[in-house]
């Protein structure tokens, strides 16, 4: 799993709605022989699509992965809803804009609400963001994860890191002693946040020259900067680095399955967001108001509910993810003890306790131009 996908870069604003089709526009056309998938990678696997094809010998399927949640949006409202029947991408969206503008469409409430009681919270409510405000069903959550940063708790004690949260990153003793996980987006948000900012609302002047502050810090004592996770993951446990600012379940997973249970995703106890510092992302996968829409869009979304593809989806190409479907036994039951440790499943509810819904960046255009400046003077 490409984790560029995690970039999560803002986009360009809330472009005007194309006049592509309403909610309520007349289906044009279906079919039953074909299925096309954007979404993030996992979901275009075999372990994924091959038993759907085996299920419609006939169809042909397909996905595509993305680059960010606002390039898959974009390639909709630039004419690509004709293209494809279901898009996959991270939890603010399709509340927030595609329902909106009309590129989703509502899911059969009876159909797909019963699978919300499978899950776990808070995804099993159900899961608010999934809910449009005209209290249609819009989407199905399944991958998730806290993603704060990573240490090796060899040499930083979880407790600690956990007690000092994003402050550790700004205390001298540790310069040149971590690295950078170069995701800007997410760094754009976490550095907001150890400056005890709030990513999600708009910044003063003030805010912005605290930004500034903390970005140069931050890049000026970082020993590495990579945006390659097994880079990462390698320096932290050959000793190069004590921890990575920007990293989670996601990113430690790897390490963690082959044995390395020092290296750990740490989601602070407290922050600057309605007093918690932690940021969980999810994914809902939605119908696209495709003009030619295809039956086989919701036989996929139900068929990612069984156990066993549950289990594909969150162990799919190298990089290892709680689902929410979890809280059903029989997808419980298909992960093993190392697994469940891989994705930190000991300390998954406090720290999604301790964490706040990802969303859009609020004053992102201002804030990654500072970024971007602090990072080429680093050099």
């Amino acid at each position: 799993m490409r984790i560029s996908r995690r970039s999560f870069a803002q986009g360009a604003g809330s472009l005007a709605a194309l006049g592509v089709m309403g909610r309520s526009a007349r289906v044009l056309g279906q079919t039953s022989d074909e299925l096309n998938i954007l979404c993030w990678e996992g979901y275009n696997t075999d372990d994924v699509l091959g038993p759907f094809r085996d299920l419609h010998p006939g169809a042909t399927v397909r996905a595509e992965s993305g680059t960010s949640d606002p390039d898959m949006i974009n390639r909709l409202r630039a004419g690509e809803s004709n293209v494809w029947h279901l898009i996959n991408v991270n939890q603010p969206w399709a509340r927030a804009q595609l329902y909106p503008e009309g590129l989703i469409l509502p899911l059969d409430q009876e159909r797909f609400m019963p699978y919300f009681e499978r899950m776990t919270p808070p995804y099993n409510g159900p899961y608010p963001l999934a809910i449009a405000p005209d209290g249609e069903l819009i989407g199905m959550p399944q991958r998730y994860g806290p993603f704060s940063f990573v240490v090796n708790t060899d040499v930083i004690s979880r407790d600690m890191a956990e007690d000092q949260g994003w402050n550790l990153f700004l205390d001298p003793a540790l310069a040149g002693r971590y690295g950078i996980l170069t995701y800007d987006n997410w760094n754009v948000m976490h550095m907001c946040i150890t400056g005890g900012l709030n990513p999600f609302e708009p910044l003063d002047e003030a805010g912005f020259v605290t930004f500034r502050q903390i970005a140069d810090q931050i890049f000026a004592g970082a020993r590495l900067l990579t945006d390659d996770l097994v880079a990462m993951n390698t320096a932290l446990i050959n000793g190069e680095i004590d921890c990575y600012f920007t990293g989670g379940t996601y990113t430690a997973s790897p390490a963690r399955l082959d044995g390395l249970s020092n290296v750990r995703g740490i989601t602070p106890r407290s922050g600057p967001i309605n007093g918690k510092g932690g940021v969980v992302w999810a994914e809902l996968t939605s119908v696209v108001n495709n003009p030619n829409a295809s039956t086989l869009a919701p036989d996929f979304l139900e068929y990612v509910q069984a156990p066993d593809i549950c289990k594909a989806v969150g162990f799919a190409e190298g990089t290892y993810n709680p689902v929410a479907q979890m809280a059903d036994p029989d997808v419980l039951a298909l992960w093993d003890e190392d697994e469940l440790d891989a994705i930190q499943w000991d300390s998954l509810p406090e720290e999604m306790e301790n964490s706040v819904e990802y969303d859009v960046v609020a004053s992102y255009a201002e804030l990654i131009e500072i970024y971007n400046a602090a990072k080429r003077e680093r050099g």
